[in-house]
């Protein structure tokens, strides 16, 4: 994985998520940005909906235009080892991704079944299930709000790259929690389903690292915008107006592509571990001081 094919990019894009039950702008909601050679800037969006159709139409630009793009989304792409042969019966993580998105519904205006949907894959185990945290009001059988004394056995509470991440001093939440504080559970539910939608819509001219090497017209990778804390708390710090996730989605996407344009890119692919086949990896553990390494501009 190194080499321009591997780490050169024309265009760098930052999704931070959101699993909000209804429209939501500002704080806490959907924000993507954009650094290519006009420069860095950053959207927001009300719902997935509208989301999902913006990222559709920067695919469409991005190829018509020639422009490699490297689309970074803030949730999981992928679950411990194990979950999905024992959900699905294979260890494809792309199987995962078909179940969420024909058991996902999701509409218009935010309204979703993704507790639901949990709960479904918790009756394939044994046990409370993995999955817990219902932040809703109304109880969901199935589905536990506090985190069960045990996982089912044989899957782990992280994947490799978040205890890779955690041992260098980040905090990433376990995939299996839905609810709280920094928790991407919920986020990935209703998340997995619209990447899957674009994936079928584009074909070959997207690729999915790391369950494939970077090489593809368009890249979706994994990406953790706290590896960035003290850049965004300091831009946060000069501007108080600036809203955090704009900040993040700005200067993780201009530090990506400083990498890709100094020809340094390729490190953070490459320093993704063997599980990450299975698993999925964030981009940057590993090499957390490469991503530090460039200045940051907002």
């Amino acid at each position: 994985m190194s080499g321009p094919a591997a780490g050169a990019f024309d265009r760098v894009a930052i999704l931070d998520w959101s699993s909000a039950g209804v429209p939501k702008r500002g704080a806490d909601s959907i924000w993507l940005g954009v650094a290519d050679a006009a420069g860095v800037d950053a959207v927001n969006w009300p719902t997935r909906a509208a989301a999902a159709a913006a990222l559709d139409d920067l695919v469409r630009d991005s190829v018509a235009a020639g422009a490699r793009l490297l689309l970074g989304v803030d949730f999981p792409l992928g679950y411990p080892d194990g979950f999905g042969r024992a959900l699905t019966g294979s260890e494809d993580p792309f199987a995962v991704w078909d179940w969420l998105t024909t058991r996902i519904a999701d509409d218009a205006r935010n309204r979703h079944n993704l507790r639901a949907v949990a709960a479904m894959a918790n009756a394939a185990f044994a046990g409370a299930g993995p999955f817990w945290g219902n932040g809703a009001r109304a109880e969901v059988p199935g589905l536990t709000r506090t985190k069960p004394a045990a996982l089912p056995p044989g899957l782990a509470a992280h994947r490799a790259t978040e205890t890779a991440a955690r041992a260098a001093g980040a905090q990433p939440k376990t995939v299996w929690q839905l609810a709280g504080a920094g928790a991407v559970g919920a986020q990935a539910l209703v998340g997995l389903p619209v990447l899957h939608r674009l994936r079928r819509g584009h074909g070959a001219r997207i690729g999915v690292w790391p369950f494939a090497p970077p090489t593809a017209p368009v890249v979706l990778a994994e990406v953790y915008p706290s590896l960035l804390a003290g850049a965004v708390a300091a831009a946060c710090a000069a501007d108080p107006s600036l809203v955090r996730d704009a900040a993040q989605v700005r200067l993780l996407a201009s530090a990506l592509l400083d990498l890709s344009r100094a020809g340094r890119l390729a490190s953070l692919f490459a320093a993704a571990e063997r599980d990450a086949a299975r698993e999925g990896w964030i981009l940057g553990v590993g090499a957390e001081t490469v991503l530090r390494s460039m200045p940051p501009r907002s």
